[in-house]
């Protein structure tokens, strides 16, 4: 199942624009684009969270742009 932007920021619990904001600077869910179209993989939202653990404040996601 594909998720469009709405649907894939309901699971993620942020706004469509946040992951329009993570596309344009490429830190966000891997998504593909099918013509103009934005979907994204129910499994590829589900490791973008996990790739986001820290154990605090102080520490950067892995993979986050410094």
């Amino acid at each position: 199942m594909l998720l469009r932007t709405p649907e894939a920021a309901k699971r993620l619990g942020v706004s469509p624009g946040f992951l329009e904001k993570a596309r344009h600077y490429g830190n966000g869910p891997a998504f593909a684009k099918l013509g103009r179209l934005v979907v994204y993989r129910p499994d590829d939202l589900d490791a973008w969270v996990a790739a986001q653990i820290v154990g605090s404040t102080s520490e950067s996601p892995k993979g986050a742009a410094r």
